[in-house]
């Protein structure tokens, strides 16, 4: 992979061919001029951060070809494969997607209108939370991504009457005070790096300077085109390097906050330094860092599967879903399943796996791009139960049976290759099965960002105060229904960050959230729904009776669809310009997935 080096350029930082070594006097220029612009920027009339919006819209549309083509050099996909619509839908429609939902809550607010009018209502959950309605929205909503919706609740002591005074609090401050956020970007998923940035900006009214990670340092100089005019005015900049840049920019007096996308260990070694010494700093909460980090870690990513009357098109189907969950992007994320967490008593539990292993053997090997893949899955398939579907670099390695009450490292360890365990959990129906998954998540696996959860739509109708009930209790920041996290993630309405109560010296899946478009100040977690079957299957009576009432066919982020490239990529074009005369293609390809 190409990298490169910083230069100065019109008086921001800019990149040039080559690598090379950062001086320091080249970084302590680019944060001097974020420091003296930040405050202009806490200033800025709302009606202006859209204008900046709207030109990074036309760059993003501009250049996602560029985009595209440079994620697939990265992650060793041929511009051919059916797998670069999981580049498109994580790469610039997940950026395109986020910039347009900023903009609709910030046009409001620059009118002096509620932006709570675009929601869609809300409702008391059993736990007595506020959870405001956050997708659909628009006709398309439905046409496009019919019968999936989108729920985010509230903390405790939120009220319908209240909820307007815990919304864009940043911009309800008289004298907002600016500030310089230092953004290290996550190497796997091209659009997390913008996001975080346009959270930063917008939500927090924060200048930001990113220091590209360098495993996708490549994306970086697109991203410098999107944001060029922020970049010309001082309210961004882009930095590129390894740890020792890192660290040099970690310690900086003129980085004001840190936010961060990675791992636990690369935040315990901000906060308290590396090493032995660095572990008992941890152990006495002695921190090394003098600022505010707010971060997201990552998690040993739970699929709990709840027994019902699954019949065996369903069993193939959720296979295929729980494949896409492990192995979208070759395993490289971090809510990439990683935990199985399965009905012992019930009957079909051995013929889901069967599926499993059946749709994991059948797809094409993945290069594994990102660094220490291989290893991390060689030592997963050095348990005594491991099974490899595969003898190809990328093949993936399941561990079944797992016994949930040991010391497991697939439980706490994050394996962020193709490897998937499975446990068996106790249950004498639904509803008892649900209670101790819901225990056995929230206290035996590390992590609180996303939890998956697979129920028959009759499962979810007959036991329906069970499942409600699991919801409030799952201690996790995104819950998905039926659907893979990863639409928690690109929604963009929706929070992403892990469950609240983190602190500096457990800090989990990580301290803060992201996204979060409606700008909440007060939000806990969010919920997605999607649908049991895909369409046509779901008009059999057995579904409709109980409201599986959409025309989704097989989602395009599935490793198993076909058409997947070419559905992700009208799908950013229709996003682009809402022109009707691309509905056709899109739906010809959607149902020839």
């Amino acid at each position: 992979m190409e990298a490169t080096r910083m230069g100065i350029q019109n008086g921001v930082i800019g990149s040039t061919a080559a690598w090379g070594r950062i001086e320091p006097a080249v970084i302590d220029i680019a944060i001097r001029r974020l420091q003296e612009r930040k405050h202009d920027w806490a200033l800025l009339p709302i009606s202006e951060k859209v204008h900046h919006l709207d030109q990074m819209r036309e760059a993003v549309v501009r250049l996602a070809e560029k985009w595209m083509e440079t994620s697939a050099k990265m992650a060793g996909l041929p511009l051919d494969s059916p797998w670069l619509g999981e580049l498109w839908m994580g790469g610039p429609w997940a950026l395109l997607w986020g910039i347009d939902r900023y903009r609709e809550t910030l046009t409001a607010l620059a009118a002096g209108t509620d932006p709570l009018a675009l929601t869609k209502g809300s409702r008391i959950t059993s736990s007595g939370q506020l959870a405001v309605n956050v997708f659909p929205l628009h006709p398309h909503d439905h046409l496009l991504i019919s019968g999936v919706r989108a729920e985010v609740w509230m903390e405790p002591g939120v009220t319908q009457q209240s909820l307007a005074d815990s919304v864009a609090g940043f911009y309800r401050q008289k004298q907002p005070q600016g500030k310089v956020s230092l953004v290290l970007a996550a190497g796997n998923v091209s659009s997390i790096a913008p996001m975080d940035m346009l959270h930063k900006l917008l939500a927090e009214g924060s200048v930001c300077l990113m220091k590209m990670n360098p495993v996708n340092d490549g994306i970086g100089p697109i991203l410098e085109e999107i944001f060029a005019p922020l970049r010309a005015y001082g309210f961004v900049d882009f930095v590129y390097g390894g740890p020792d840049v890192g660290k040099y920019l970690v310690q900086h007096p003129g980085i004001d906050a840190i936010h961060m996308t990675g791992s636990i260990h690369t935040h315990d070694a901000i906060v308290f330094g590396a090493g032995e010494e660095g572990a008992a700093r941890k152990a006495a909460n002695q921190p090394l860092l003098d600022k505010p980090i707010s971060s997201e870690l990552g998690n040993v990513t739970p699929t709990i599967v709840v027994p019902g009357p699954w019949t065996e098109d369903d069993l193939r189907f959720q296979a295929e879903n729980i494949a896409t969950s492990k192995l979208n992007n070759c395993g490289f994320n971090c809510v990439g399943s990683q935990v199985l967490v399965m009905p012992g008593k019930w009957a079909q539990s051995d013929k889901l796996l069967y599926h499993l292993r059946a749709v994991l053997r059948g797809l094409p090997s993945r290069h594994p791009y990102y660094p220490g893949a291989e290893e991390r899955k060689e030592q997963a398939a050095s348990h005594p139960r491991a099974e490899r579907l595969g003898d190809r670099p990328g093949d993936p390695v399941l561990i079944p049976g797992l016994d949930p009450s040991a010391d497991e490292a697939a439980f706490r360890e994050e394996f962020f290759c193709t490897a998937l365990a499975e446990t068996l959990l106790p249950g004498n129906d639904p509803a008892d099965f649900l209670r101790r998954a819901v225990v056995f998540c929230n206290e035996r696996l590390w992590g609180t960002l996303a939890v998956n959860l697979i129920i028959h739509p009759a499962t979810l109708r007959e036991y329906r105060h069970a499942f409600e009930q699991a919801l409030a209790d799952l201690r996790y920041g995104s819950i998905n229904v039926n659907i893979w996290a990863a639409s928690g993630f690109m929604l963009s309405q929706t929070t992403w960050g892990g469950f609240p109560g983190h602190t500096l010296d457990d800090a989990g899946s990580g301290i803060g959230l992201v996204h979060n478009t409606f700008l909440f100040d007060r939000a806990q977690k969010s919920v997605v729904y999607g649908d049991f079957t895909p369409f046509p299957h779901n008009l059999h009576p057995r579904y409709l009776l109980h409201g599986e009432r959409h025309i989704l066919p097989k989602p395009p982020w599935f490793v198993t669809n076909r058409q997947g490239t070419a559905i992700a990529r009208q799908l950013f074009y229709f996003t682009a310009d809402q022109k009707a005369w691309r509905l056709p293609g899109l739906f010809w390809h959607a149902l020839r997935g």
